[in-house]
């Protein structure tokens, strides 16, 4: 079995393949095809956790395991250390292996753009972007590559990660910047808001176009949220999974959100015209699984 290392997973996971894969997962989970088992976690020596997550369609299979030990960082150590292994549905053989942090990193920014697109978004012009790491860089390349993002303004708590990323961009030919002081003031000109960060408060402003597509992906428990409540509740709301939200979502646990209106992506209608969307989520095994398939079909023998 071969295993990919970060740069072999990333060329494997182009931005626009990967958002095809992920639509037709959305199809194959529709029709029954593909499921997954609920995240099995089990603790760890020295306060650590690891977490397995599979998946499987008719053909293929697939298991993300992931360690985090929050001790590491003073050790040197990476917190958070990830796989995802490819196997055959038929006969078990394995068949590949992938670095877990870029496939994640990869896939969850495809996603957003997936699900923006079952909610009937195509398109924007003015992105501004809510944080600086990992899941913030990945879903300014990913918006640029497939959009064609061409104005990015940046707001994140640390303003040289702010500023750095905007150099990056700057490199892609996109128009960024990082001085940002009120997000409130650039979410009345942007029609495309992401956020991802690890605040336990929410980051967007209320006050937001109405044609505005508005993409969460940092709120991961309950307690936590980046979305407003009064956004939350003017907003057409699209999920990834709804049993995924309803316990992971916080942005709309909070707003007391009306679940018979919440639409997840595999069975999604476009929205109205005249309202905001939000797309929100918190991941699912199957979305790991698509991404590892695309990896395999692309793998460099």
């Amino acid at each position: 079995m071969r295993m990919l290392d970060a740069e072999e997973t990333a060329a494997a996971l182009p931005w626009g393949a990967l958002v095809e894969a992920l639509l037709q997962m959305f199809e194959r989970e529709r029709r029954g095809e593909a499921h997954a088992s609920p995240r099995t976690s089990v603790a760890l020596a020295a306060g650590g956790v690891m977490l397995l997550m599979p998946a499987a369609d008719l053909q293929f299979a697939a298991l993300k395991t992931v360690t985090v030990h929050a001790a590491n960082a003073a050790r040197g150590l990476p917190v958070v250390q990830c796989n995802v292994t490819l196997m055959d549905a038929t006969t078990g053989t394995r068949l590949l292996a992938m670095d877990g942090n870029v496939l994640t990193a990869r896939r969850t920014a495809a996603l957003s753009l997936a699900g923006a697109i079952r909610a009937g978004r195509t398109g924007a012009a003015r992105m501004l972007l809510i944080g600086a790491g990992v899941q913030a860089r990945a879903h300014a390349e990913a918006f640029a590559q497939v959009w064609g993002i061409r104005r990015l303004e940046i707001h994140a708590r640390t303003q040289a990660h702010a500023e750095e990323l905007a150099r990056h961009m700057r490199s892609l030919d996109v128009d960024a910047s990082a001085a940002v002081a009120d997000p409130a003031v650039a979410a009345k000109e942007a029609d495309l808001i992401v956020a991802a960060t690890s605040s336990q408060d929410p980051v967007v402003p209320p006050q937001v176009r109405p044609d505005a597509t508005v993409i969460a992906v940092g709120a991961y428990r309950a307690d936590t949220a980046e979305v407003p409540p009064e956004l939350v509740r003017r907003s057409a709301v699209f999920v990834d999974t709804l049993e995924g939200a309803r316990g992971e979502a916080g942005d709309l646990i909070r707003a007391g959100v009306d679940w018979s209106a919440v639409q997840a992506f595999c069975n999604a209608s476009p929205a109205r015209e005249g309202r905001p969307v939000l797309v929100k989520t918190v991941g699912h095994a199957l979305w790991d699984l698509a991404a590892a398939q695309l990896a395999y079909a692309n793998r460099q023998h």
